[in-house]
């Protein structure tokens, strides 16, 4: 692939349709013949499904609280709570920027929730002095149907107008620290490269939104206190791995280049100084897909999937060929992919629920049940055969 990214560059002519469509083809011809790039649909699944929750457009994020029920977040800003088989919309959410990728964006409870009440929501906000709008956390408590005690946490500045990459997803880690992703806000050139900008990051926080001691950029001058790693294009993946207690990533690359990586502190991923993808008109971005100082993904998509929403099978619910799995959407594709890990390695890609529509988020619940939100439908849950 490395070497027809490299053709491409030499000969490009961005006028020239049959180049393009040329180069596409055997783009996607050589990524088959890589075995961790070949996709199988699946013969026989271990589940049916249920449609716990109908109705919903655009169902962007979604949490499973200890005892069963499910918090959704819509993207035009409605939070709704799954109780006792109803549906029930939380009032009182904070205004959200609405415009492109921008909206009501995850749901995460604490992992003290049962003890504290506390729900973290990450959105689109035009909070600020410039017009637009940018990815922000807030929590707050439900209590009679309303989000209450509210405490806005980060606000990623300076707002702008663009409709694209805000993320966004929240997760916590075994140590109780809170992570968020933000996408790079179109900007790939300003961004994700540079510490003293947001956006193109992933932060770590204090479950009440103050900067961890040892967070890697606290004592550098100028650089934002809450950045644990950057160089990212816009990670909607987001998960712990059960076991090693890591934080794992996917994002979206351009044309090609979805990534998943393994988060460490201080890290640079790479982003756009290399990438397995392209531009969407064809052309190159970078003929590197490596360079020493920044980390490789451990798993890359061409084509693109889209990738959105990501749970690790931590149980041996759906029989033992799937612990240890990643399930993760494809928007682009509309199916649910199984991912089987040996260790870091994909060894093997599965195609799940194909058809049902654009796979935005997947979960694993507490007693090992998995949950899948897909637009223009609503929220699955995924029944496993005896």
């Amino acid at each position: 692939m490395v070497y027809l990214l490299f053709i491409f560059q030499r000969f490009r002519m961005k006028k020239s349709v049959v180049l393009v469509g040329f180069f596409v083809v055997m783009l996607n011809y050589s990524c088959a013949q890589n075995p961790k790039n070949q996709i199988n649909k699946a013969n026989e699944v271990p589940f049916s499904t249920v449609l716990l929750i109908d109705n919903l457009k655009i169902p962007w994020g979604l949490a499973v609280l200890p005892e069963g029920d499910l918090l959704v977040t819509e993207k035009s800003g409605k939070l709704y709570l799954f109780k006792n088989g109803k549906k029930i919309q939380i009032s009182n959410i904070p205004e959200v920027y609405n415009r492109g990728q921008g909206g009501l964006l995850d749901v995460v409870v604490h992992p003290n929730y049962q003890n504290n009440g506390w729900v973290y929501l990450s959105y689109a906000s035009s909070e600020g002095k410039e017009k637009g709008g940018h990815t922000a956390l807030l929590r707050g408590k439900i209590e009679n149907n309303r989000l209450e005690y509210q405490e806005l946490l980060y606000k990623a500045t300076p707002n702008t107008t663009r409709g694209q990459h805000f993320g966004s997803r929240i997760v916590f880690d075994n140590k109780g620290y809170l992570f968020l992703s933000i996408g790079e806000r179109g900007a790939r050139d300003e961004n994700p490269q540079d510490l003293s900008r947001d956006g193109g990051k992933i932060y770590r926080f204090n479950d009440d939104g103050s900067i961890p001691d040892d967070n890697p950029f606290v004592a550098k001058n100028g650089a934002k206190k809450a950045i644990f790693s950057y160089g990212h294009r816009n990670p909607q993946g987001l998960v712990k791995h059960p076991e090693t207690g890591e934080i794992w990533d996917h994002e979206h690359g351009p044309r090609g280049g979805d990534e998943i990586n393994i988060i460490k502190a201080g890290a640079n991923y790479g982003w756009p100084l290399v990438t397995y993808g392209i531009n969407y008109s064809g052309t190159t971005i970078t003929d590197k897909t490596e360079m020493e100082g920044m980390e490789a993904p451990i798993h890359y998509w061409v084509p693109s999937i889209a990738p959105s929403g990501m749970t690790f099978v931590s149980s041996e619910t759906y029989g033992s060929e799937w612990k240890g799995s990643l399930l993760i959407g494809s928007l682009a594709f509309q199916y649910l992919e199984r991912l089987e890990m040996n260790g870091n390695k994909v060894i093997k890609r599965e195609k799940l629920m194909e058809g049902l529509g654009r796979v935005r988020d997947v979960k694993e619940g507490p007693k090992g049940f998995v949950y899948v939100a897909v637009e223009g439908k609503g929220i699955y849950k995924l029944i496993p055969k005896k």
